[in-house]
């Protein structure tokens, strides 16, 4: 739900503060980081009144935007989709989601079980028309200009069919033009091998319609692309079933880490190489910055009649702020109903008749 005042607009943002593995006070400092960046962000946050009432009221600027709900139950991270599709009702999750559905907030920002909130989020906004499967979507560093690609499906379903693909791709062309500011998109489907004779038969068959609605959708494909291309040059959308993307993300997240590990230790080593470290200081925080995952963090549910952005479990006050500028964004942009114009119509543009000028369905 917007509010208007002049030029000045507000997008609440709905909060679902038991979901995550670090508590209320991470929650609650990733709000405050976001409220001090942006005057335009209002909340609804759903958690345990009492709790919530003293963390938020510390901060003026942040009690007087933010609306506390009181509910105590919550999704656990190892519970099933299929129960908690049953079993959900009154728990923050299933409240948080229940807000954007009613018109209340505009976006979900959830750290919960990925799969119970992928669940209830079909069941409480549904899929947008034309929709089949959803996908979620995050931005990976990569060479290219913008900094990062953007890569789907990561996870919200591991089968992918064809049509699933040409939608991820039209979903995926959307999100980089709204969330990197790209007005065409070069789109590329993941394949073993980057020559048309290689991959499964849907893979082939999903090339050609990607292929196919290029033109209209406003994008350009660039043909099969392979694991290395996920963060280079080639491609600003990589597209893939949920299997090989979870696969994917989960692979980069422990090679980060274990990269970081290696680095630290490798300075630590002998007096010469912490000497080395203090020369290097400002080039390392540069590097730290460039991949750490908090700063990035959010995947964004795409293909509903609404906007969530899946936080990471483990994400600190930074992580849970950076996942909640990015809901704000998309929300600023008109993402949700963009998205739904382009996937719905195929049509990527609009005429607006009396001018003549054309307007970008996202």
């Amino acid at each position: 739900m917007k509010t208007q005042s002049g030029t000045d607009r507000s997008t609440i943002i709905s909060i679902d503060a038991l979901g995550g593995e670090r508590g209320l006070s991470a929650v609650v400092g990733g709000m405050l980081k976001s409220a001090h960046k942006n005057s335009d962000i209002r909340f609804i946050v759903h958690g345990p009144a009492p709790e919530l009432s003293r963390l938020v009221n510390k901060h003026p600027t942040l009690r007087e935007r933010t609306e506390i709900r009181h509910v105590e139950k919550t999704v656990s991270m190892d519970e099933k989709p299929s129960h908690v599709m049953r079993h959900g009702k009154g728990t923050s999750m299933w409240n948080a989601l229940e807000s954007v559905e009613k018109g209340e907030a505009s976006v979900a920002v959830s750290c919960g079980n990925t799969g119970a909130l992928m669940a209830l989020s079909m069941l409480r906004l549904r899929m947008a028309p034309g929709v089949i499967r959803p996908a979620i979507a995050v931005l990976w560093p990569s060479r290219n200009p913008a900094g990062h690609n953007v890569v789907l499906d990561v996870g919200a379903d591991i089968r992918a069919d064809a049509r699933d693909l040409l939608n991820y791709a039209i979903m995926g062309a959307s999100y980089a033009r709204n969330g990197l500011a790209l007005k065409r998109p070069r789109v590329g489907l993941l394949n073993v091998g980057t020559e048309e004779h290689k991959g499964r038969a849907e893979l082939k068959e999903a090339a050609q319609l990607i292929e196919q609605a290029a033109p209209a959708g406003d994008f350009e494909y660039v043909g099969f692309v392979e694991g290395s291309d996920i963060s280079g040059r080639r491609a600003d959308v990589i597209v893939t079933d949920g299997f090989s993307g979870n696969i994917a993300l989960k692979t980069a997240e422990g090679t980060a880490s274990l990269i970081r590990d290696l680095l630290n230790e490798a300075f630590r080593h002998t007096i010469f190489s912490r000497i080395g470290a203090l020369f290097a200081l400002t080039s390392l925080r540069r590097l730290s910055k460039r991949i750490d995952p908090r700063r990035v963090n959010g995947g964004v549910f795409l293909g509903l009649n609404g906007t969530v952005v899946k936080s990471h479990g483990s994400a600190d006050a930074t992580g849970i702020s950076a996942a909640i500028k990015l809901a704000f964004r998309l929300e600023q942009n008109g993402f949700s109903e963009k998205l739904a114009a382009r996937v719905a119509s195929g049509a990527p543009r609009v005429h607006t008749g009396d001018n003549d000028k054309e307007q970008e369905a996202s």
